[in-house]
């Protein structure tokens, strides 16, 4: 502000009312507030958006880790669907939050800044252009009534000055009738005393009225131009409260997501995975595909045949079992095709390493390689493993069983175990099949 003029000095504040000298001053703040209060909102807006992103990763994370975990675990069937649809539902909502984010930073957040940036002008000087010149027109208005309220005040200061230097003299006067002591020429002068200070009190009382009047005269032109200028800051703070009011508004519309579609039907759709879940069909699955429902080759008896068109023993598969399942032999190299988990094993299987076809090495079989006692099965075999050698075919032989290799005269391929007691080896051709041949027709290469 500019100027040597003082409108506040001398003057001793009454009230806290608008109309005294320099309480327009709480009006004009206002303005800088509202610049503040802009940036209030923005900082209330930008951490809500922080914790919508942080709450959709979270809800994607647990979507994620428990998902897997569901799928890994022993859950089966339509209760499993219905509990991964849970997960469903984190990640979809996890998508809306992220929208809720991106609208708030880049429609409300950036909504405020721009009208900031549009309604408050930094002066070079500092401060806001708005706020110099509403401090301006509340000078100018008041300016001529506070130069007449400081002459009221001084005169009414003088009228009060006067009052009291009347009633002193007075007293002295009245005093000095019963003192013996005084001559007359000292009663005159106390006199002469009382008669100046009656003249000094209505000369002061005539300013002071005077003073008043014209403070009287000057109030109306002063209430008015107070006014205009108090109308225009009004104005110029309506705008914002308006502008802040559509503001929330519109973050109560990105924030409320009970009314978006998409939202709804994540829950109805939620609602519906969770009806489907339906344990007479679990059961029924399970029964058909881990229970008594499932299909079984029981033993036959099986004759040998010449032309070496056999079925391999369970014993033999058992063997030939470590690294392929010979039941399903178009394989390549060691890989073993995993089963469908809704279609042979629950989740909690996916993990586990079962052979394809039933097992001898279960602690009640009795034909295990180690009897209860610790001696050795004389069933079993020699199952040292042997150098792999390569070998040459001699004879042209197609597999008949889907354990079985084929191959023709000439093929190399790589021999992987020794010769059984059936005259059979386990080998691998070249494209990684494994399965089983004939010792006979092959030779080692050179």
């Amino acid at each position: 502000m500019s100027g040597s003029y003082d409108d506040s000095v001398g003057v001793e504040v009454s009230s806290d009312s608008f109309w005294e000298v320099g309480n327009y001053k709480r009006t004009v703040k206002r303005i800088d507030d509202g610049h503040r209060l802009c940036n209030d909102l923005m900082n209330c807006i930008h951490e809500r958006a922080r914790i919508e992103k942080v709450y959709a990763q979270q809800l994607t994370e647990w979507a994620k880790r428990w998902k897997q975990l569901v799928e890994k675990g022993p859950q089966y069937g339509t209760v499993e669907r219905a509990w991964c649809a849970f997960m469903s539902e984190a990640e979809k909502v996890s998508e809306l939050h992220l929208e809720v984010k991106g609208s708030l930073m880049n429609e409300d957040f950036e909504k405020i800044k721009n009208w900031q940036k549009e309604a408050f002008h930094k002066q070079m000087m500092g401060g806001f252009k708005e706020t110099k010149e509403a401090e301006d027109g509340f000078r100018k208005a008041q300016k001529p009534w506070a130069k007449k309220l400081k002459e009221v005040e001084a005169a009414k200061k003088a009228y009060h000055a006067a009052c009291k230097e009347e009633k002193l003299a007075i007293s002295r006067e009245t005093n000095s009738k019963a003192d013996p002591a005084l001559n007359p020429e000292q009663l005159k002068k106390l006199q002469d005393k009382v008669e100046r200070s009656k003249q000094d009190v209505l000369k002061t009382k005539e300013k002071y009225e005077k003073s008043l009047k014209e403070l009287d005269n000057v109030t109306p032109q002063y209430m008015e131009n107070m006014e205009q200028v108090f109308e225009q800051c009004q104005q110029f703070e309506e705008k914002r409260l308006r502008f802040f009011r559509e503001v929330l508004l519109e973050v109560q519309k990105h924030l409320d997501l009970s009314n978006v579609a998409s939202y709804k039907n994540i829950y109805r759709e939620l609602e519906q995975n969770i009806k489907t879940a339906d344990a007479v069909e679990d059961l029924r699955w399970f029964r058909a595909n881990q229970g008594p429902g499932m299909s079984m080759n029981w033993p036959q008896f099986e004759e040998w045949s010449a032309d070496l068109n056999r079925t391999l023993s369970r014993r033999e598969k058992k063997k030939a079992s470590d690294g392929v399942t010979l039941t399903g032999i178009n394989q390549t190299g060691d890989q073993v095709s995993q089963p469908n988990k809704h279609s042979s094993v629950s989740s909690y299987e996916k993990n586990q390493s079962y052979p394809t076809d039933w097992s001898d090495e279960e602690s009640n079989n009795p034909f295990s390689s180690t009897d209860a006692n610790g001696d050795t099965n004389p069933f079993d075999e020699d199952t040292s493993p042997a150098m792999e050698v390569r070998v040459r075919a001699l004879y042209d032989y197609e597999g008949q069983e889907q354990d079985e290799l084929s191959f023709k005269a000439g093929d190399e391929l790589t021999k992987m175990e020794n010769e059984d007691e059936q005259g059979w080896c386990k080998g691998r051709l070249d494209n990684g099949q494994v399965g089983l041949y004939p010792a006979n027709y092959v030779e080692p290469i050179q």
